[in-house]
């Protein structure tokens, strides 16, 4: 769609001095925040970091204001709060736009959107907005979140299998509240060979089964719809990839695919992945990179849409895993997801450094997971568990204070992801305390 083919949906009188725009970014990394009229939105640095960590099919203007599926407008005249977003979780998702023109502010979007004003202020408008939201998706019980330890934050893809032992021991003997140890990232092959095991794990089960005998649960990253193009699945397997959809380049600058779960094969290796996983005993899993299954393709389902696609992509998975097995997203479209995980990271990568190293807020540091935190916490107890990201509390952490802050305010799930025996005295008791189950009730500002 061009944007002569855009629809104008209002005009809105505002105050310059005083209103702001709120765009809401597509996935849990892009950037979301609340602007003045004067400010410039935040806007990716490269294309390849529009794909990965935005909408991959859209470039938003840098000279206007514009949401994946919901942007607000606060005229700052007390006169109500205009949200407008999507109209249902499966679609369609609308590029919303607000350009200031004069003493006014233009809204409008390239699909089918819901348009309401709300009193009150710009936090209580997006709650109540989210509220209905999540009252049309029939959204469940808020389930109450586990506790968790998380390799990732030390040992990256690096992990061995001697790490998990060596913290799951220190769990115990540093008595800390860990319900879940979560492998993540390193103990596959490939990305996209999650059955094949890396050589840095001999057995997979033997971790799972000394997780279960310490009384804790076992969990498990996954990036479901990713295949690199080392994988034995890309190699033995073209065709259950979605055609024309690169997800981008990693692990090794390997190019990325994404599986198509349209394809009968497809969906079927997806279900063999976790009902492997729920077998050995696995009941916490972190999906992640999810945003590759909305990507938009060629499909074996020519009629499936990317947003469609990624929806049956979920709700395999759970059927796969079960009711009871706790699910957290991550690089996951934001509204499409509604009703189908208990948790999702609410932001980028937490880092040990505040500032991103390539300026782009979609990246991991402090300063864009706080950022996003601060601005989707209205979410919270309405669509989900919000996951701000993991506890880092060692004494090389900038700022880590200012982190540890922001965990306890705004993250529902509470996770650890330190070498816990390197720990100094403050980063232990920091632990310690922010080690608690989280609250499930709605997020009140």
């Amino acid at each position: 769609m061009t944007d002569a083919d855009r629809q104008v949906l209002a005009r809105i009188p505002v105050d310059p001095s005083r209103a702001r725009v709120y765009e809401h970014g597509w996935q849990s990394w892009s950037p979301t925040a609340a602007y003045r009229l004067d400010d410039r939105p935040f806007r990716p640095v490269s294309d390849d970091r529009r794909v990965g960590n935005y909408r991959p099919e859209v470039t938003a203007s840098a000279d206007a204001f514009q949401g994946e599926g919901l942007l607000a407008v606060d005229p700052g005249t007390g006169e109500g709060v205009h949200v407008v977003g999507a109209p249902s979780a499966s679609g369609p998702m609308a590029s919303i736009r607000a350009e200031v023109s004069g003493d006014a502010v233009v809204v409008s979007a390239d699909a089918e959107v819901s348009t309401a004003v709300h009193p009150g202020d710009l936090d209580g408008a997006l709650a109540r907005w989210g509220e209905g939201f999540a009252a049309a998706e029939h959204v469940g019980p808020i389930r109450p979140p586990p506790t968790a330890w998380c390799s990732w934050y030390h040992y990256f893809e690096k992990v061995t299998q001697g790490d998990i032992e060596e913290n799951l021991q220190a769990i115990g003997d540093l008595g800390l509240d860990v319900d879940v140890v979560q492998i993540d990232d390193g103990y596959q092959a490939e990305i996209g060979d999650w059955l094949r095991l890396s050589d840095r794990f001999a057995s997979l089960a033997a971790v799972v089964d000394h997780i279960r005998g310490a009384g804790r649960r076992a969990g498990i990253w996954v990036a479901p719809f990713l295949v690199g193009e080392r994988a034995v699945l890309a190699r033995d397997h073209p065709d259950w990839l979605v055609d024309g959809a690169c997800p981008g380049t990693g692990w090794g600058d390997q190019r990325l695919s994404a599986l198509d779960v349209t394809h009968p094969q497809g969906e079927a290796y997806l279900r063999e992945v976790f009902g492997t996983f729920r077998e050995l005993g696995i009941d916490y899993f972190k999906i992640d990179f999810v945003y590759a299954g909305a990507m938009e393709g060629r499909r074996a389902d020519p009629d499936a849409t990317g947003v469609g696609a990624y929806r049956r992509g979920l709700q395999v998975i759970r059927e796969a895993i079960g009711p009871d097995a706790y699910l957290l997203g991550c690089g996951a479209p934001i509204l499409p997801s509604v009703g189908l995980v208990d948790a999702m990271r609410v932001g980028p990568d937490i880092a040990h450094h505040v500032e991103p190293i390539d300026g782009d807020l979609s990246q991991p540091s402090q300063r864009a997971a706080a950022q996003n935190s601060r601005w989707r916490a209205w979410q919270h107890g309405r669509f989900w568990v919000n996951d701000a990201d993991c506890i880092v509390a060692g004494a090389h952490v900038e700022r880590r204070e200012d982190w540890a802050a922001v965990v306890e305010r705004y993250s529902g799930l509470r996770a650890s992801s330190d070498r816990l025996r390197g720990l100094d005295e403050w980063g232990l008791a920091t632990t310690r305390r922010l080690l608690r189950p989280g609250l499930t009730a709605p997020f009140v500002p």
